[in-house]
């Protein structure tokens, strides 16, 4: 069967070169002198491209051929455009469209900028003629166990973080790339930088003749008072609908080179061994082919490493099987089990959903903790899926507040704080908000030390909030959606008061990346199914071996065969979990011959839990301080004077 071939039928329009364009690519492509148009439109439809000259405003209209036409998409090339100072439309039925693949958006270019909320206010669609050198740039691939995730709000996270001229863009994010890679993240993930509306717009409606108030003299009724005007809400977050092909211009310190600045950080988090994560929102409505070419076109175009997919019934299956994103990390709430096949060389699919929050925050909150519960997500592991794993996140307290509030506080979104989640499994241990009560703080800073621990020891992959690390607080607002301001935004005068916080989280990521058993990225098995001298892994109670019978025994150990590790030869690990108000006992299982236990880690050591001189254990039990946990390691023996 011999390739299809476009109609080669140049003409000439209104002194326009014209020919048939492209309809396999959507959007805007250019080629030589050739630009080509291709949108969704009837062949019964009058369809013109509207192109405007932003320096001299004179606007110019080009009619699409019926005959440009298959199925339902229509295609033209124009040749020898100068696209620097053009803007473009469709016009189709005498309708204005803009095109939802433009590569770059004109008229938001300053962020919540109110003059866009008037009536006549229009965006149009631009070019993106910027070229790029990428170099040898190279996607660093990192495999799931080795990964330390970090999300984070362009504006949110930079815009008080000290660089004064450029804050709330992508270049102030650039230069706290060596403060992330410092901390050990390996993955930034960035909420929604593809171009959205932040603003609310006015929308025009006309009200039917028999419903419209028409004021006589004789009226009785007395005028309606006038309406408290309430505050304009900024879309901060940005889920909603937008232009899923173009960067966001006010990200940009140079807003008309966005696209170029975008492509610089991805490049520089690849120089550093870093990827990019990039969180993309579609409504129920978009067409799901838009879905595809907008994944494809920010691997293509941008390098990007991964997308997380937020929305329903998307076309998930096809993302799945889409050959160009098969080496691009996928995120989602699920995926069907024919879709993860043992065939795939490079595994590159996700789950990305709270079932990890709810029952670590129980436990640590003591709200119905169930051990069973917590300790199957401290192993959830796939064979061919990776499991994120978040104890905070946008959506709900920063870890900070997660131990200073009972309830939310949401009073400042104008919704009389019916918004945001209820159920928080919080607890602000005597005082709502902060406190000056040395032993309520020492409390909240041992929850917080006991959260980091959990999470970086679980085998899924760890995902950390901005600012968490810093003791972040949105002052009990746990749905900061509208919080353009100090709530919403990283208080980066907190990274020095909050030194040994940092260092701490600093000390546990190289834990973790040093202990590979820990994030094994195949399921454990429960068993020596290699004549190690140890299973995998194994539960541990009052007695070696043994679980609690009941599941709120809020007490448990883990010990982690090293032999299991992908080196094999790293030490063995015990973390002994407890939850209890009081202290307890817990057994250790007998250490190998010439070795014996230390405790490295205790996070009831508020000044140094990271122990300089390692205590060693005998007795074959370790005392447990009320709500603590402890890392233990074996050891080569020596001689204790």
């Amino acid at each position: 069967m011999k390739n299809m071939k476009i109609r080669d039928t140049k003409k000439r329009t209104d002194n326009r070169r014209i020919r048939e364009g492209d309809y396999a690519k959507p959007g805007v492509t250019i080629q030589g002198e050739w630009t080509t148009f291709t949108f969704d439109a009837e062949k019964e439809d009058s369809c013109f491209v509207v192109l405007k000259d932003i320096q001299t405003e004179k606007e110019e209209k080009i009619a699409v051929p019926a005959e440009y036409c298959m199925g339902s998409v229509r295609s033209i090339a124009v040749a020898d455009l100068h696209l620097e100072h053009l803007i473009y439309d469709f016009k189709i039925n005498g309708k204005k469209v803009m095109d939802p693949c433009a590569h770059a958006i004109m008229g938001r270019q300053v962020w919540n900028d109110s003059s866009r909320s008037r009536q006549q206010y229009e965006v149009h669609g631009a070019f993106d003629v910027q070229e790029f050198d990428w170099g040898e740039d190279v996607c660093p691939e990192i495999p799931r166990e080795q990964m330390i995730m970090y999300k984070l709000h362009v504006r949110g996270f930079t815009m008080d973080s000290g660089t004064r001229s450029v804050p709330g863009t992508f270049r102030a994010l650039m230069n706290r790339i060596p403060y992330l890679k410092k901390l050990g993240v390996t993955t930034v993930e960035l909420m929604p930088v593809y171009e959205f509306e932040e603003i609310e717009l006015p929308k025009q409606q006309k009200l039917p003749e028999y419903i419209r108030w028409k004021e006589k003299q004789t009226d009785q009724i007395r005028p309606a008072e006038k309406i408290k005007k309430v505050p304009r809400k900024v879309n901060y977050w940005g889920y909603e609908p937008g232009n899923y092909f173009a960067v966001k211009a006010s990200y940009a310190a140079d807003p008309l080179h966005a696209s170029r600045e975008f492509r610089m950080l991805i490049h520089r988090l690849h120089e550093n061994g870093m990827e990019c994560v990039m969180e993309m929102y579609f409504p129920e409505k978009v067409n799901h082919n838009l879905i595809l070419e907008a994944l494809r076109y920010w691997v293509r175009e941008y390098h990007v490493d991964g997308i997380h997919l937020l929305g329903e019934h998307l076309p998930i299956t096809a993302i799945v099987q889409d050959g160009m994103l098969s080496r691009t990390k996928i995120f989602y709430v699920n995926f069907e089990e024919k879709a993860c096949a043992a065939s795939r060389k490079y595994p590159n699919l996700y789950i990305y959903k709270e079932e990890y929050q709810y029952p670590i925050r129980q436990v640590l909150n003591h709200i119905n903790g169930n051990m069973r519960d917590f300790a199957d997500q401290q192993r959830k592991q796939g064979a061919f899926l990776g499991y994120i794993n978040y104890i905070a996140s946008n959506n709900g307290f920063t870890l900070a507040d997660l131990f200073m509030y009972n309830d939310k506080h949401n009073e400042e979104n104008g919704e009389q704080n019916l918004d945001g989640s209820s159920w928080n499994f919080s607890n602000n241990y005597g005082v709502e908000g902060p406190t000056r009560k040395r032993y309520i703080n020492a409390l909240r800073k041992l929850n917080w030390r006991n959260a980091v621990l959990m999470l970086m020891l679980a085998q899924g992959v760890p995902l950390l909030w901005s600012g968490d690390e810093m003791g972040n607080s949105q002052n009990g607002n746990n749905n900061a959606y509208c919080q353009d301001n100090p709530t919403g935004w990283v208080n980066w005068k907190n990274e020095k008061s909050h030194r040994r916080q940092i260092e701490f989280l600093q000390q546990v990521i190289a834990f973790r990346k040093e202990h590979t058993v820990l994030s094994n990225p195949m399921p454990f098995q429960f068993s020596d199914y290699k004549s190690l001298g140890y299973p995998d892994l194994s539960y541990h109670g009052t007695s070696a071996w043994m679980l609690e019978p009941t599941p709120d025994h809020l007490c448990l150990g883990m010990l982690y065969c090293g032999a299991y590790a992908q080196n094999e030869k790293e030490p063995d690990v015990y973390v002994a979990y407890n939850f209890l108000a009081a202290a307890t006992e817990l057994a250790l299982p007998k250490p190998r011959k010439g070795k014996e236990w230390v405790v490295c880690i205790d996070s009831g050591e508020e000044d140094a839990a990271f122990l300089d001189a390692p205590k060693p254990v005998s007795g074959g039990k370790i005392i447990l301080r009320p709500q603590t946990i402890c890392v233990l390691e074996s050891r080569e023996m020596k001689k204790h004077g």
